[in-house]
């Protein structure tokens, strides 16, 4: 009898085991990889020294000896995105004719003759394809319903990131803007329910509705010239508000199921560089921010004054240099909402009914964007162009408690101009985007099929606010604001 239960633990938990290591079950000669492509990269790539399974952590962390590890990434991130040749940068090592597109040194496979045209664009199509395994599986295709995603906007490329949650890497690149010209997507918000991803532009006269099941345009309303920055959802995700920044600025009422607009706010002289915007539970008051100065409008679309409130005590002020309120974000239980002032390089917390000041907290240089955890009661900030202790980086990411109205922690970290910033509650995750646009920061790893210096994005731990990895996940040009899809 002894024997018989000894037997049937051995059995169940070498089956536990087994249960999670899914590709140990699965491991076959060709990698899983179609034909064609196990051909090169089993037989080119995945060698001893380079990309098998014991020397991949020294050549780029790149493993390629399985389908199923190449969409890990490596060092950089993502290596391929499926059906998109122009943003896959293991092409970019594998091209030696520039006129196929980017090519980056040192050319793969190392130390030895480079792909042939015939084999590179064999790997060229398969990724256009959307890089299967051999049994037809898309990478990220499954569980589109439920899968969690983080949205980033390519501003310098009129590209919409989509970085799946699990990998933490790049699994889609989707087009956005109606013309040929660059519109730059500045801001993207995902409605509550997960369901759909907006975007504006300041160089467009749209906004898109994207559906996070396909990641595909499914609807453009036309909001005509502007330079349209943020945008705001409805707690039901029936209604969103934009902002026009402009001297004389407007602000447009949607309706996101029928994509068409409600009502347009714009009297003259009225809205004076409108950026920021938040709201009451009921979507029915409006706070916003006056770029410039020392004021935040309050509104109700129903009618009724539009108050300017002074958030130093001040008589208002419409001048560059002043407090400069950029964004705007109520606490989750909307008593109270926090202000990044990019001039006085401070946080304005005010209290939502009495417009009044309750706390300010000096923090790093230029304040900017602003994302909040309903997990831990943390407010994150970050500090575009702070003072790094990390060479060729700049910036800071301030941590607030929200509750006990303290500083918890400045994050330092290999950033260069941190704007975009959100939390994943669910899987404990801060992305923080590194806008990198200037000459001074560090030169990416790899070009860019539309040109310009690529930014990329960073991971901290939400529990020990701690770096997840030392990973510089590279992304295309200016990545600029970020959302997740499940709050």
């Amino acid at each position: 009898m002894r024997i018989a239960v000894l037997i049937f633990f051995v059995v169940f938990f070498f089956l536990i085991a087994c249960k999670h290591e899914p590709y140990k079950q699965t491991a076959t000669p060709d990698g899983n990889y179609p034909t064609e492509i196990a051909a090169i990269f089993t037989t080119r790539c995945a060698t001893s020294g380079c990309h098998n399974a014991q020397s991949y952590a020294n050549a780029g962390g790149l493993r390629l000896d399985a389908w199923e590890y190449l969409f890990n990434g490596g060092n950089n991130g993502a290596v391929a995105i499926p059906y998109d040749v122009g943003n896959s940068s293991l092409l970019f090592f594998l091209n030696t004719d520039s006129s196929f597109g980017p090519i980056a040194v040192p050319t793969m496979p190392l130390h030895q003759p480079a792909l042939s045209q015939e084999e590179y664009m064999t790997v060229r199509d398969w990724i256009a394809r959307g890089a299967p395994d051999k049994n037809g599986n898309i990478p990220f295709a499954a569980n589109p319903d439920t899968r969690q995603k983080v949205y980033l906007t390519q501003q310098g490329c009129d590209l919409l990131g989509v970085i799946d949650a699990e990998k933490k890497v790049v699994m889609r690149y989707v087009p956005v803007g109606m013309s040929t010209a660059v519109e730059a997507p500045h801001c993207v918000r995902v409605d509550p329910a997960g369901r759909y991803a907006y975007i504006g532009f300041i160089d467009g006269q749209y906004i898109q509705k994207i559906d996070t099941r396909t990641d595909a345009v499914t609807g453009s309303l036309h909001v005509g010239n502007g330079s349209w920055n943020i945008l705001h959802i409805s707690a039901d995700g029936t209604q969103m508000m934009a902002s026009d920044w402009q001297g004389n600025g407007a602000l447009v009422l949607i309706n996101t199921v029928t994509m068409q607009e409600i009502r347009r706010f714009d009297p003259s002289n009225t809205f004076i560089f409108p950026h920021g915007i938040t709201s009451n539970i009921t979507f029915d008051t409006f706070f916003v921010t006056a770029q410039y100065g020392n004021v935040v409008y309050r509104f109700s679309p129903s009618g009724g004054a539009i108050k300017r409130i002074s958030i130093d005590g001040n008589p208002p002020v419409f001048a560059p240099g002043t407090r400069d309120p950029h964004e705007i974000m109520m606490t989750p239980d909307y008593t109270k909402y926090f202000l990044t002032c990019e001039a006085s390089n401070e946080i304005r917390v005010m209290d939502a009914y009495a417009d009044t000041l309750i706390r300010t907290f000096d923090v790093g240089i230029k304040p900017q964007e602003i994302a909040m955890s309903r997990k831990q009661p943390y407010v994150f900030i970050t500090c575009m162009e702070d003072v790094s202790p990390f060479p060729r980086s700049k910036g800071s990411v301030y941590v607030l408690n929200y509750k006990t109205m303290e500083i918890v922690k400045r994050l330092d970290g290999k950033f260069f101009q941190p704007h975009g910033i959100t939390v994943d509650d669910q899987n404990g995750v801060v992305y923080i985007a590194s806008r990198n646009a200037t000459a001074d920061g560090p030169a990416p790893h790899h070009p860019s099929a539309c040109g310009g210096r690529n930014g990329w994005y960073t991971l901290f731990d939400l529990n020990t606010l701690t770096p997840l990895n030392e990973k510089r996940y590279e992304v295309s040009i200016e990545p600029y604001s970020a959302d997740v899809r499940f709050k």
